[in-house]
């Protein structure tokens, strides 16, 4: 039963986690949040980002960028903001080496050493770019996003 305990109150706290996140950035940007229509406001609070926004609103919706890119050409300046994903694949197993053991047979009275294969469950990270944010003059301009 504590386990199961255990799990509830964790997955309980991550999630408090990710709504605490999304508050402290408004709480960081009250005051310009508060003077944005409730449509928008509720956008935000969902992570919905649409063109026109500001670079506060998509802080506020999405937070800080993971890389941000600039880009000038002869119409001007672009500001790009990437936010990824971020995964492990499963990969398998590998051995490592081996470990020693020791029996006691109670027959002989007396111990055993044998040594057995070690293996590992083997995870590769995976970063994927989720979402890219360009803006123009100051304001969203484009909005790209992975589709599955």
């Amino acid at each position: 039963m504590k386990p199961h305990l255990l799990l509830i109150l964790s997955v309980a706290a991550l999630g408090l986690a990710g709504c605490s996140t999304i508050d402290k950035r408004i709480e960081e940007k009250s005051a310009a949040f508060a003077t944005y229509p409730a449509e928008t406001q509720e956008n935000l609070r969902k992570g919905i980002v649409e063109i026109g926004y500001t670079p506060d609103q998509v802080y506020i919706a999405l937070g800080k960028a993971d890389d941000k890119r600039e880009r000038v050409t002869a119409a001007g300046r672009e500001l790009t903001w990437i936010y990824h994903s971020y995964h492990e694949d499963y990969r398998g197993t590998a051995m490592v080496g081996y470990r020693r053991l020791i029996a006691y047979d109670p027959v002989r009275k007396r111990n055993y050493v044998y040594w057995e294969p070690a293996v590992v469950d083997v995870y590769r990270g995976r970063i994927d770019e989720r979402i890219r944010i360009t803006f123009r003059d100051g304001k969203v301009a484009v909005i790209e996003q992975a589709k599955d």
